[in-house]
């Protein structure tokens, strides 16, 4: 996790290169783990606290690293603004939203309706940003990862829809929170990573302390070491390991493509769950992943019509 030089934002229509799709395999088998370390969590601990939870613990591992390594922040307020934007609406909030709705709903319909961030993060990148247009590869990709989403979870989790409304409706928040949050980390692509993720979670940690301190009242809760590791581990691993990987993503390739880190999730959470339960994937998982890794290579295969705006790949 160190701290390397600030990136340039990128042209408009930036091809992804390697390395683009190397980290975000690398994001997806790190969120892919999440909802397992979630899961864990919540048994003993209260979803607004294990929200509030990772988001200190990834707070104060940023902080000492840039600390340690002297790097200085930023002082421009219109920067702290969108920091605090994506502090509370774009992690906060999705979040809580999150743990709440998984709590209601089955975890494999919860996946599905996360397959919906990157169509919602296209569509608004696409009217909101001159370098997010929407492109062929792009809507191939979307179609593509989003069936392979749904035969890879099993049309009979699409069965529980209408059902637990709340629920599904918390993963959907949760869904436009994280497509904001994409977009205005992508007009922060001239600042490194690690202080974006810094600055994002300590003013997240400003309001979902205090929010599960009134809330859950976490002292009370009686949480097992289990829950509390599973709360380290996702401090350590998705929150501050996983946004400083989604952030230089974001700053070389795009807040769109980025955002196909959903359609990986639910893929490595079947490999994990293979590695470390034993767990056999049904036949369809082939299919699955056939559909969702043609998807993600669209983007690069379909190139724009204005080859000016390519870029040639590391």
């Amino acid at each position: 996790m160190a701290a390397r030089e600030a990136v340039p934002a990128p042209s408009a229509a930036a091809l992804p290169s390697r390395r683009d799709y190397l980290l975000l395999l690398m994001l997806g088998a790190i969120w892919g783990g999440s909802f397992f370390l979630i899961k864990l969590a919540v048994a003993t601990v209260p979803p607004v606290t294990v929200a509030a939870g990772r988001i200190l613990v990834g707070a104060l591992l940023m902080g000492a690293v840039l600390a340690a390594r002297r790097v200085p922040l930023p002082r421009d307020r219109t920067v702290w603004a969108k920091l605090a934007l994506m502090g509370t609406l774009g992690t906060v909030l999705p979040f809580a939203l999150i743990n709440w709705g998984e709590t209601h709903i089955d975890s494999g319909l919860a996946a599905i309706l996360m397959s919906a961030v990157p169509l919602l993060t296209i569509v608004l990148g696409h009217f909101l940003r001159r370098d997010e247009q929407m492109t062929g590869g792009k809507a191939v990709a979307l179609v593509l990862g989003g069936t392979g989403v749904v035969v890879l979870i099993g049309p009979d989790a699409l069965q529980g829809l209408g059902k637990d409304l709340l629920g599904q409706l918390a993963v959907l928040g949760a869904c436009c929170c994280y497509a904001v949050n994409s977009l205005t980390a992508r007009g922060l692509a001239g600042h490194s990573a690690e202080v974006v993720t810094f600055g994002m979670l300590l003013t997240a940690a400003a309001a979902a302390v205090p929010l599960s301190i009134l809330v859950d009242q976490p002292w009370q809760a009686g949480a097992s070491r289990l829950s509390l590791l599973a709360v380290l581990g996702l401090g350590v691993l998705p929150t501050a390991l996983g946004y400083i990987i989604a952030f230089r993503i974001i700053a070389s390739a795009g807040a769109g493509f980025a955002s196909f880190n959903n359609y990986l999730v639910p893929v490595f959470g079947v490999l994990w769950g293979m590695a470390l339960l034993g767990e056999e994937p049904q036949p369809r998982a082939l299919l699955a992943l056939l559909l969702i890794f043609v998807g993600l290579a669209a983007p690069r295969l379909i190139r724009p019509r204005n080859r000016g705006l390519e870029r040639v790949s590391r």
